[in-house]
This record gives structure tokens, sequence and C-alpha cells, in this order.
């Protein structure tokens, strides 16, 4: 869930000509985009990068995840508090073998037409379909037979889930999964109605007209890569709850003091993921500055595959012994409210009875950089080579993106002598090459997909495609099936540990950062749900305060 936290960190004040100089190559501004207006029930918000994918069935970003969770409901959900509720189902049961959802007759697809239990088993068989192609069909695999279709090893007919009624859906599975009910409120899992999926073909979810909603909004507008509109879903079950009639997204950038400015001016209501020289001016101001962590650890992912030399284990130790976390995060990001990162695990995270990090700590690398040169000094002799060749690091272009790509190609060299070639590319295109495995070493980040250690902890399972680097170990499979099955708390907080110190051991990632979003957002917007687990910034829930003298 969402920590709210007060900021300790120091603040790099950049000169104020910096910000001067950002606004003056500020975007184009719509002359109809308004930040919040009462009369209309409506706001603006930007976002910073194009949605990569709407298909639920195939969709693993964020950005694309903060669309939907407006756009589309699961059979649980979350509400303002971040708890599940129903959403699709207005109740269901949980056992040990398997579940029961029934449906609301009151749900709506935003056409009219009923949402049914049938909607489910197709989106579900879908996205096992080997075809499909989906990086988290593993998330299904605790339900009966789902492993194996997605291995092409049987029919999707066979998944362990059936419509017994148009109202009731009866999941089996072939194994305990007491996180069961968080995964139904993952956008993997949303419901897709064939026929309208069968008459798009591959235009699914291309365009605003070739989805079909299920939430408290739909898409009336897409214009690729400059704007999106939503407005609120008639149909929606409940919709009298929905205050807002409209969120428009009018623009799309990466700069975070173009963000700032567009806040400033009023054109958006809320600012997020402010960076220091856009902070300096907020302050300046004096703004309220908000902040809170929202789940997303960041890190180097190296590629394990055989033409790489980051398979190398010795490498990849080098490469830990001569990275400092707190210089990135405290010299060279600047950013109040991240902290230095030791584990893929956040601070947040709770453990047995305590946070997850004071009851199992992580292990601290010993920065040696004459150690690290050892390491490097076996790596060369083991890949039988004169000299490590360049190394080509990938990420994105969003601004901590480049810095931290920046400050690991001077560090490298300074201290090993390692070539760092840095591919800096769109966020979207940066996806499309960590799964294609174009990288030695990527500049990623992961953030959770439900209320639980494990959506975390499985990301490198052998099986997991978005463990893009291809790691495989039998002995963290094994933990992770622990932590899968097992009804005990103390004995599945044992067994992440056990990754935990997997990780470390074998250099599975080198922990940079846990991100912590700062923003500014309008006094009159109530409402808004800032969260770890969801999309992020939610704004079902939200209301408009009426301007001073206007009767309510």
């Amino acid at each position: 869930m969402t920590t709210m936290i007060t900021t300790q960190h120091r603040l790099t004040l950049v000169a104020l000509a910096a910000l001067i100089l950002t606004s003056l190559t500020l975007l184009s501004v719509p002359a109809h985009a308004i930040g919040l207006d009462y009369e209309s029930r409506s706001i603006s918000h930007a976002i910073r990068q194009e949605p990569p994918d709407l298909n639920t069935t195939t969709s693993t970003d964020t950005t694309s995840s903060m669309v939907l969770d407006h756009v589309m409901e699961g059979l649980l959900a979350y509400d303002r508090d971040n708890n599940l509720i129903g959403g699709v189902a207005e109740r269901w049961e949980l056992r040990d073998d398997g579940a029961t959802f029934w449906i609301r007759k009151g749900a709506k697809w935003s056409d009219g037409s009923q949402i049914t239990a049938h909607d489910f088993v197709f989106a579900w068989r879908k996205v096992l379909e080997p075809a499909n192609a989906s990086e988290y069909a593993f998330i299904l695999f605790p339900i009966l037979n789902a492993q194996a279709i997605n291995e092409g090893k049987m029919p999707s007919h066979q998944l362990g889930v059936r419509a017994v009624d148009d109202y009731t859906l009866e999941v089996t599975l072939f194994q305990p999964c007491p996180y069961f009910l968080g995964l139904t409120a993952f956008s993997v899992l949303f419901p897709v109605k064939e026929s309208f999926y069968q008459s798009r073909g591959e235009r699914f979810a291309a365009d605003a007209e070739d989805m079909l909603y299920s939430g408290p909004y739909i898409i009336t507008e897409w214009v690729h890569g400059a704007s999106i509109k939503m407005e609120k879903n008639p149909h929606y079950w409940r919709k009298d709850e929905i205050w807002l009639e409209r969120i428009d997204i009018p623009y799309i950038t990466e700069d975070a003091n173009a963000r700032m400015n567009l806040y400033r001016d009023n054109n958006i209501a809320l600012a997020d993921e402010l960076v220091a020289e856009s902070l300096q001016g907020a302050l300046q101001e004096r703004m309220q500055i908000k902040t809170f962590l929202d789940g997303a650890v960041f890190f180097i992912e190296f590629n394990f595959r055989d033409q790489h030399v980051t398979r190398n284990h010795n490498l990849r130790k080098a490469i830990q012994s001569v990275f400092n976390t707190d210089d990135l995060v405290y010299k060279v990001l600047g950013n109040p409210g991240s902290y230095p990162a030791y584990s893929l695990y956040p601070r947040w995270i709770k453990g047995v009875n305590d946070l997850y990090k004071r009851e199992y700590p992580p292990i601290k690398p010993q920065l040696n950089a004459e150690r690290g040169r050892q390491y490097l000094e076996a790596a060369r002799k083991e890949l039988g080579v004169d000299r490590i060749p360049p190394l080509t690091l990938l990420a994105d272009d969003s601004p901590n993106g480049q810095k931290t790509a920046e400050y690991l190609q001077t560090l490298l060299k300074q201290n090993l002598d390692l070539d760092i070639r840095v591919d800096v590319q769109i966020f979207k295109q940066r996806l499309a090459k960590m799964t294609a495995g174009q990288f030695d070493m990527v500049v990623s980040g992961w953030g959770p997909d439900y209320d639980d250690l494990l959506t975390y902890g499985d990301l490198f399972l052998s099986h997991n495609l978005n463990n893009r680097g291809r790691y495989k170990s039998d002995e963290y499979d094994r933990w992770v099936g622990v932590a899968q099955s097992s009804l005990d708390t103390r004995e599945r907080m044992d067994a992440f540990n056990e990754l935990q110190k997997i990780m470390f051991r074998d250099v599975v990632i080198v922990p940079l950062y846990e991100r912590g979003k700062i923003f500014v957002q309008h006094p009159r917007l109530k409402g808004v749900v800032r969260r770890a687990v969801g999309g992020d910034p939610n704004f079902n829930f939200a209301t408009i305060e009426p301007p001073a003298g206007t009767a309510r």
C-alpha cells in the first residue's frame, strides 16, 4: 500500500535560471486546457509517456496501468483507502483448492451489455495462450493447468476456470494461493468480451474505438503521442458514486519542469514526479509539496544469455563491489523522497510482525574498488579475453534514467576501467529492447502488481517473461514455490529471505534506489488516491471543491 512519508533528504538546489530556461522550451498549450473546472466536473492531467499497451491481456507498464485503472475493472478493486472491495463481483469465496465469484447483475460493459463470467474465462484463457505472448501469463499459474497451457502442453479450454452460468465464476487452484484475491484486481485478470475481441482482431485496444470498457470511464478520444480524453461511463454499475465527469490528458511529456510550468499556469491539476530543478520553483512559491513511496525499486539488471559477457559471475561481482547507492541517491539524483536500495524488496512492505526490512535486513555490499578489480581480472581470465569488451547499458530517456546511466558510465570507467556504451531509448522502445534481450545491462525498475511480497520475489523466476535478463536458478525457483503455496506467514517470509540472499550472492541485480514521488496538487482537488498497488495516480474518487463564494 502507499506509504506517506516526511521529506528528510537534502534538497539539491539548482539556479533559478535553469528553471526559466526550461520554461522557454515548454510545449505548446492547447487553448482548451484547464487544470480543473468545478462546473463541468473536469480535470486535466499530464503523463510522462504514451501508453504502450492498453490490451489488458498483454500490458505490463505503469503508464498503461494508470489509464486502465480508470477505464477497466476486474472482479475485485481497490477503494480510496487501498483496501480490496468488490468490483464486477458482488461477493466471493476463497478456499485452499479454489474460489467462487458471483458477478453483479448490474455490472455492464460500456455498450450496455451484461459483463458475465464467460468474459473472465475468455480473458484468462487468452492471457495463457502461447501465441498471445503475455509476459504476465505466469501470474495465473496457481490456477489448475495454467502453466501447462502456457507451455503449449494443453489446450486453453482445460484451464481450471469455468462459467457455471452467466453470473457465477468457478476457479480451481492446483495449490493454495493466499494472495489470489489480490490478483483479481490486477489488469491482466480483467474481463474481455469475446465477440468484441474477435471483431477487432489485431486492432484490439489499439485505439479508443477498439476497446470495450468495464470501469468508471471510457476513452472518447486518443491522439497517439499527444493526448487522451476520458469521460464517465454511463453504464458503470456505480456511476452515481463517480463525481468527475471528465479526465483530460492533454499533455504527454517526460520533462518534469514542463509539467511544473503547466501546473503553475493552471493547465493541469497535479504535477507529478517532480525533480530537484522543478522543486526549486515550487518551494520558492511556497506550494504544498507532497511525497509518497510509490513501491518502485530501480536496479541494474544483467543479461544472462550465453552471448553476453555479463553472464559471468565475477564480472557482476566487480560491478557490485564499486556501486554506491548513497552517492547515486543523494549526490546524483537529488530527489527528496527517494531512498538508497540494497534489496529488490521496498522498505514499506510488511513481514511477519514488523516491516520486512527490519525482520530480514538485506546484505549490504562491501564497497572496495581494489577487490572489484580482482573480480574483474578473474572474469577476464574466465572469459578468455585480454580486455572486457564495451558493455551496452540500456536506459530510458527520463531524467532519472539518463542521470543514472551517465553516473554508472563514469563510475565503472574510473573504478574498473570498463567501457560503457549508453543506449538511451524512449520508454516504449526500452521495454521492447529489454524483451528482445538487446542489452548487457539495463537501468530497470519494478513496482508491485498486487499487495504481496511475491510480486517482487517471483520477478526472477525462470519462466517469468518479465525476467528480461533470463536469469535461471533451480534453487531460486524452488524457494518461489514455497512462497507461492505456503499458508504459513513465517515460512513464506523465510522463503523470501532466501530469495533475497540468492539475489545478492548471484548478483542477479544491483539495487539502485527506491523511488519516492514528489508532486503538487491543486488545493481544491480532493480525493486523489496515490498508491503503490494499482494505477497511480487514481482519480476515481476525486472531487473538486467549489470556488470561494460558490453555492454548492
